[in-house]
Protein backbone atom coordinates (compact mmCIF):
# COMPACT_ATOMS: atom_id res chain seq x y z
CA UNK A 1 0.00 0.00 0.00
CA UNK A 2 1.18 3.11 -1.20
CA UNK A 3 -0.25 6.07 1.47
CA UNK A 4 1.40 6.24 4.47
CA UNK A 5 -0.17 9.54 5.56
CA UNK A 6 -3.81 9.89 5.71
CA UNK A 7 -5.50 13.37 4.05
CA UNK A 8 -8.57 14.66 5.54
CA UNK A 9 -11.17 16.38 3.32
CA UNK A 10 -10.58 19.50 5.32
CA UNK A 11 -6.89 19.95 4.98
CA UNK A 12 -7.09 19.04 0.88
CA UNK A 13 -9.43 21.46 0.17
CA UNK A 14 -7.55 24.28 2.09
CA UNK A 15 -4.65 23.13 0.11
CA UNK A 16 -6.54 22.84 -2.96
CA UNK A 17 -7.48 26.94 -2.37
CA UNK A 18 -3.86 27.42 -3.20
CA UNK A 19 -4.02 26.62 -6.79
CA UNK A 20 -6.40 27.12 -9.78
CA UNK A 21 -7.25 23.76 -11.00
CA UNK A 22 -10.95 23.64 -10.47
CA UNK A 23 -12.96 22.34 -7.59
CA UNK A 24 -12.67 18.76 -5.89
CA UNK A 25 -14.85 15.76 -7.69
CA UNK A 26 -12.80 12.54 -6.27
CA UNK A 27 -9.76 11.96 -4.49
CA UNK A 28 -8.30 8.70 -3.69
CA UNK A 29 -5.21 6.21 -2.61
CA UNK A 30 -3.43 4.68 -5.47
CA UNK A 31 -2.12 1.49 -4.12
CA UNK A 32 1.21 0.85 -6.53
CA UNK A 33 4.45 2.28 -5.46
CA UNK A 34 6.68 2.40 -2.22
CA UNK A 35 8.25 5.16 -1.38
CA UNK A 36 5.72 8.20 -1.00
CA UNK A 37 1.96 8.38 -0.76
CA UNK A 38 0.05 8.61 -3.83
CA UNK A 39 -3.41 9.81 -4.71
CA UNK A 40 -5.44 10.16 -7.89
CA UNK A 41 -7.32 13.49 -8.04
CA UNK A 42 -9.99 14.86 -9.86
CA UNK A 43 -11.25 18.21 -10.10
CA UNK A 44 -13.40 19.63 -13.02
CA UNK A 45 -10.13 21.04 -15.01
CA UNK A 46 -9.48 17.47 -15.37
CA UNK A 47 -6.94 14.53 -13.45
CA UNK A 48 -3.90 14.95 -11.37
CA UNK A 49 -1.82 13.00 -8.91
CA UNK A 50 -1.00 14.44 -5.95
CA UNK A 51 2.20 13.07 -3.89
CA UNK A 52 3.17 13.42 0.29
CA UNK A 53 6.68 12.99 0.10
CA UNK A 54 7.37 10.88 3.06
CA UNK A 55 10.53 10.69 5.58
CA UNK A 56 12.87 8.31 3.04
CA UNK A 57 12.79 11.20 0.76
CA UNK A 58 15.39 14.10 2.05
CA UNK A 59 13.07 17.86 1.37
CA UNK A 60 16.60 19.44 0.09
CA UNK A 61 16.18 16.62 -2.96
CA UNK A 62 12.47 17.93 -4.14
CA UNK A 63 13.50 20.48 -6.59
CA UNK A 64 15.79 18.51 -8.08
CA UNK A 65 13.28 15.69 -9.03
CA UNK A 66 10.58 18.21 -9.67
CA UNK A 67 12.93 20.65 -11.59
CA UNK A 68 13.95 17.90 -13.69
CA UNK A 69 10.22 16.89 -14.52
CA UNK A 70 9.55 20.34 -14.83
CA UNK A 71 12.80 20.91 -17.70
CA UNK A 72 12.27 17.67 -19.62
CA UNK A 73 8.38 18.24 -20.19
CA UNK A 74 9.46 21.41 -21.57
CA UNK A 75 11.48 19.86 -24.65
CA UNK A 76 8.59 17.36 -25.34
CA UNK A 77 9.33 14.44 -23.33
CA UNK A 78 5.97 12.56 -21.95
CA UNK A 79 6.01 12.93 -18.23
CA UNK A 80 4.22 14.44 -15.70
CA UNK A 81 4.36 18.31 -15.14
CA UNK A 82 4.51 19.75 -11.20
CA UNK A 83 1.46 21.87 -11.22
CA UNK A 84 2.51 25.42 -9.62
CA UNK A 85 -0.10 26.94 -7.76
CA UNK A 86 -1.23 30.40 -7.36
CA UNK A 87 2.34 32.12 -5.80
CA UNK A 88 4.35 30.23 -8.60
CA UNK A 89 5.00 27.06 -5.98
CA UNK A 90 4.85 23.87 -7.26
CA UNK A 91 6.21 22.23 -3.63
CA UNK A 92 4.14 23.18 -0.41
CA UNK A 93 3.35 21.29 2.57
CA UNK A 94 0.03 19.15 3.60
CA UNK A 95 -0.82 16.93 6.25
CA UNK A 96 2.95 17.91 7.78
CA UNK A 97 5.08 16.47 4.33
CA UNK A 98 6.17 18.21 1.82
CA UNK A 99 3.31 17.78 -1.48
CA UNK A 100 3.10 18.70 -4.66
CA UNK A 101 0.28 18.21 -7.53
CA UNK A 102 1.80 16.77 -10.75
CA UNK A 103 -0.26 16.22 -14.12
CA UNK A 104 -1.86 13.06 -14.73
CA UNK A 105 -0.58 10.60 -17.95
CA UNK A 106 -2.92 8.39 -19.39
CA UNK A 107 -1.72 4.78 -20.47
CA UNK A 108 -0.86 1.41 -18.96
CA UNK A 109 2.14 -0.32 -17.98
CA UNK A 110 2.78 -3.53 -19.31
CA UNK A 111 2.00 -6.54 -16.95
CA UNK A 112 3.97 -8.82 -19.63
CA UNK A 113 6.97 -7.76 -21.20
CA UNK A 114 6.95 -8.43 -25.12
CA UNK A 115 9.99 -7.51 -27.40
CA UNK A 116 7.32 -4.77 -29.12
CA UNK A 117 7.42 -2.80 -25.95
CA UNK A 118 11.56 -2.88 -25.98
CA UNK A 119 12.06 -0.88 -28.96
CA UNK A 120 9.51 2.09 -27.66
CA UNK A 121 10.81 1.76 -23.95
CA UNK A 122 14.84 1.76 -25.70
CA UNK A 123 13.34 4.82 -27.71
CA UNK A 124 12.22 6.70 -24.42
CA UNK A 125 14.93 6.28 -22.72
CA UNK A 126 17.34 8.00 -25.42
CA UNK A 127 15.06 10.55 -25.42
CA UNK A 128 14.76 11.07 -21.62
CA UNK A 129 18.76 11.87 -21.79
CA UNK A 130 18.61 14.08 -24.71
CA UNK A 131 15.65 15.87 -23.01
CA UNK A 132 17.65 16.17 -19.59
CA UNK A 133 20.86 16.91 -21.61
CA UNK A 134 20.75 20.66 -20.50
CA UNK A 135 19.82 20.27 -17.26
CA UNK A 136 21.35 22.58 -14.88
CA UNK A 137 21.01 20.78 -11.29
CA UNK A 138 23.47 17.73 -10.24
CA UNK A 139 22.27 14.57 -7.71
CA UNK A 140 24.95 12.11 -6.46
CA UNK A 141 23.83 8.67 -7.12
CA UNK A 142 23.31 7.40 -3.71
CA UNK A 143 22.21 3.85 -4.46
CA UNK A 144 25.18 4.17 -6.85
CA UNK A 145 28.94 1.78 -6.73
CA UNK A 146 30.09 3.97 -3.59
CA UNK A 147 27.03 3.07 -1.56
CA UNK A 148 26.86 -0.88 -2.50
CA UNK A 149 29.65 -2.19 -0.30
CA UNK A 150 28.26 -0.44 3.12
CA UNK A 151 24.89 -1.48 1.69
CA UNK A 152 26.13 -4.86 1.89
CA UNK A 153 27.89 -4.49 5.08
CA UNK A 154 24.45 -3.69 6.51
CA UNK A 155 23.06 -7.36 5.20
CA UNK A 156 25.82 -9.15 7.68
CA UNK A 157 24.47 -11.48 9.95
CA UNK A 158 20.81 -10.62 8.96
CA UNK A 159 18.75 -13.45 7.19
CA UNK A 160 19.86 -14.84 3.77
CA UNK A 161 17.07 -16.36 1.30
CA UNK A 162 20.16 -18.81 0.61
CA UNK A 163 23.07 -19.78 2.40
CA UNK A 164 26.22 -18.29 1.21
CA UNK A 165 24.59 -15.61 -0.70
CA UNK A 166 26.57 -12.76 1.68
CA UNK A 167 29.79 -14.15 0.29
CA UNK A 168 28.64 -14.70 -3.13
CA UNK A 169 27.76 -10.74 -3.45
CA UNK A 170 31.13 -10.39 -1.73
CA UNK A 171 32.99 -11.92 -4.28
CA UNK A 172 31.12 -10.30 -7.18
CA UNK A 173 31.14 -6.76 -5.79
CA UNK A 174 35.05 -7.03 -5.67
CA UNK A 175 35.11 -7.89 -9.19
CA UNK A 176 32.44 -4.79 -10.29
CA UNK A 177 33.82 -2.17 -8.14
CA UNK A 178 37.24 -3.33 -9.31
CA UNK A 179 36.24 -3.05 -13.34
CA UNK A 180 33.58 0.23 -12.88
CA UNK A 181 34.14 2.91 -15.78
CA UNK A 182 34.74 6.57 -15.24
CA UNK A 183 34.81 8.18 -18.60
CA UNK A 184 31.62 7.43 -19.65
CA UNK A 185 29.15 9.90 -20.85
CA UNK A 186 27.69 11.49 -17.87
CA UNK A 187 24.04 12.66 -17.15
CA UNK A 188 20.78 12.83 -15.64
CA UNK A 189 19.25 9.23 -15.30
CA UNK A 190 15.80 7.67 -14.03
CA UNK A 191 17.81 5.16 -12.45
CA UNK A 192 14.84 3.11 -11.67
CA UNK A 193 12.67 2.60 -15.10
CA UNK A 194 11.21 -1.03 -14.56
CA UNK A 195 8.02 -1.83 -16.39
CA UNK A 196 5.64 0.21 -14.07
CA UNK A 197 7.43 3.42 -14.23
CA UNK A 198 6.37 3.28 -18.12
CA UNK A 199 2.73 3.65 -19.77
CA UNK A 200 2.21 2.45 -22.85
CA UNK A 201 -1.25 3.17 -25.07
CA UNK A 202 -2.18 0.82 -28.26
CA UNK A 203 -4.68 2.81 -30.90
CA UNK A 204 -6.99 0.33 -32.97
CA UNK A 205 -5.06 -2.80 -31.65
CA UNK A 206 -2.02 -1.60 -33.10
CA UNK A 207 2.15 -1.74 -31.99
CA UNK A 208 2.31 -0.29 -28.46
CA UNK A 209 3.39 3.38 -28.24
CA UNK A 210 4.95 4.83 -25.07
CA UNK A 211 2.68 7.54 -23.70
CA UNK A 212 4.93 8.58 -20.63
CA UNK A 213 7.17 7.70 -18.12
CA UNK A 214 7.16 8.29 -14.25
CA UNK A 215 8.17 8.02 -10.97
CA UNK A 216 11.65 10.10 -11.35
CA UNK A 217 12.24 9.92 -6.84
CA UNK A 218 15.06 7.73 -8.12
CA UNK A 219 16.56 10.18 -10.64
CA UNK A 220 20.26 11.55 -10.45
CA UNK A 221 23.47 12.28 -12.46
CA UNK A 222 25.25 9.20 -13.28
CA UNK A 223 26.45 7.35 -16.25
CA UNK A 224 24.36 7.47 -18.48
CA UNK A 225 25.08 3.68 -20.04
CA UNK A 226 24.14 2.94 -16.86
CA UNK A 227 20.77 3.72 -16.86
CA UNK A 228 20.76 1.22 -20.42
CA UNK A 229 21.76 -1.64 -17.86
CA UNK A 230 19.12 -0.96 -15.53
CA UNK A 231 16.78 -1.39 -18.46
CA UNK A 232 18.03 -4.50 -19.94
CA UNK A 233 17.95 -5.83 -16.42
CA UNK A 234 14.42 -5.07 -15.30
CA UNK A 235 12.93 -5.70 -19.25
CA UNK A 236 14.86 -8.32 -21.05
CA UNK A 237 14.48 -11.68 -18.16
CA UNK A 238 11.68 -13.72 -19.08
CA UNK A 239 9.60 -14.76 -15.77
CA UNK A 240 11.92 -18.15 -15.48
CA UNK A 241 14.80 -15.28 -15.53
CA UNK A 242 16.32 -16.45 -18.85
CA UNK A 243 17.82 -13.43 -20.90
CA UNK A 244 16.18 -12.99 -24.12
CA UNK A 245 18.46 -11.64 -26.31
CA UNK A 246 15.65 -10.58 -28.82
CA UNK A 247 14.13 -8.19 -25.94
CA UNK A 248 18.17 -6.54 -25.60
CA UNK A 249 18.20 -6.43 -29.35
CA UNK A 250 15.08 -4.74 -29.82
CA UNK A 251 15.67 -2.17 -26.56
CA UNK A 252 19.51 -1.26 -27.68
CA UNK A 253 18.21 -0.85 -31.25
CA UNK A 254 16.19 1.43 -30.43
CA UNK A 255 18.04 3.80 -27.85
CA UNK A 256 21.22 3.88 -30.32
CA UNK A 257 18.94 4.95 -33.20
CA UNK A 258 18.88 8.23 -31.18
CA UNK A 259 21.48 8.31 -29.08
CA UNK A 260 24.76 6.15 -30.17
CA UNK A 261 26.48 4.57 -27.44
CA UNK A 262 30.20 5.19 -27.62
CA UNK A 263 32.37 2.22 -28.39
CA UNK A 264 33.61 2.43 -24.35
CA UNK A 265 29.98 2.43 -23.58
CA UNK A 266 29.10 -0.83 -25.72
CA UNK A 267 32.23 -2.41 -23.94
CA UNK A 268 31.07 -1.44 -20.68
CA UNK A 269 27.75 -3.36 -21.04
CA UNK A 270 28.46 -6.52 -19.12
CA UNK A 271 29.96 -4.54 -15.86
CA UNK A 272 27.44 -1.75 -16.04
CA UNK A 273 24.22 -4.37 -16.01
CA UNK A 274 26.44 -6.76 -13.16
CA UNK A 275 26.22 -3.71 -11.11
CA UNK A 276 22.51 -2.99 -12.08
CA UNK A 277 21.96 -6.37 -10.94
CA UNK A 278 23.94 -5.94 -8.15
CA UNK A 279 21.95 -2.50 -6.79
CA UNK A 280 18.48 -4.35 -6.96
CA UNK A 281 19.66 -7.54 -5.33
CA UNK A 282 21.64 -5.53 -2.26
CA UNK A 283 18.26 -3.61 -1.76
CA UNK A 284 15.94 -6.24 -1.58
CA UNK A 285 18.44 -8.29 0.77
CA UNK A 286 18.61 -4.92 3.19
CA UNK A 287 15.04 -5.14 3.17
CA UNK A 288 14.81 -9.39 3.37
CA UNK A 289 16.80 -9.07 6.24
CA UNK A 290 15.87 -6.06 8.43
CA UNK A 291 12.28 -6.18 7.56
CA UNK A 292 10.46 -7.57 11.61
CA UNK A 293 8.18 -10.55 10.94
CA UNK A 294 4.68 -9.46 10.65
CA UNK A 295 5.10 -6.34 8.81
CA UNK A 296 2.38 -5.47 6.41
CA UNK A 297 5.39 -5.47 3.39
CA UNK A 298 5.75 -7.37 1.21
CA UNK A 299 9.72 -8.16 0.45
CA UNK A 300 11.07 -9.01 -3.20
CA UNK A 301 13.04 -11.59 -3.19
CA UNK A 302 16.90 -10.57 -3.88
CA UNK A 303 17.32 -14.50 -5.62
CA UNK A 304 15.83 -12.50 -8.52
CA UNK A 305 18.38 -10.51 -9.25
CA UNK A 306 21.03 -12.90 -7.92
CA UNK A 307 20.42 -15.04 -11.23
CA UNK A 308 20.05 -12.17 -13.16
CA UNK A 309 23.60 -10.83 -11.80
CA UNK A 310 24.95 -14.93 -12.65
CA UNK A 311 24.06 -14.48 -16.41
CA UNK A 312 25.87 -11.13 -16.32
CA UNK A 313 29.26 -12.42 -14.70
CA UNK A 314 29.12 -15.20 -17.25
CA UNK A 315 28.63 -12.58 -20.30
CA UNK A 316 32.13 -11.66 -21.91
CA UNK A 317 31.30 -9.19 -24.30
CA UNK A 318 28.44 -7.11 -26.03
CA UNK A 319 27.05 -9.74 -27.74
CA UNK A 320 25.89 -11.28 -24.54
CA UNK A 321 22.95 -8.50 -25.04
CA UNK A 322 22.85 -8.67 -29.18
CA UNK A 323 25.09 -6.19 -30.42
Amino acid sequence: MAVYTEVTDEALRAFLSEYAIGALVAFRGIAEGVENSNYALKTDAGDFILTLYERRVDPEELPYFLGLMDHMAARGLSCPVPVKGRDGRALRELAERPAAICTFLPGVWPRRVRVEHCGPLGDALAAMHDAAADFPMRRPNTLGPAGWAPLLDRCRGGAEPVPGLVAELDAALAGILSDWPSALPLGQIHADLFPDNVFFMGANGGPPVVSGLIDFYFACTDLLAYDVAVCLNAWCFEPDLAFNVTKARALLGAYRARRPLTQAEIAALPVLCRGAAIRFALTRLFDWANTPAGALVTRKDPMEYVRRLRFHLAATGPEAYGI
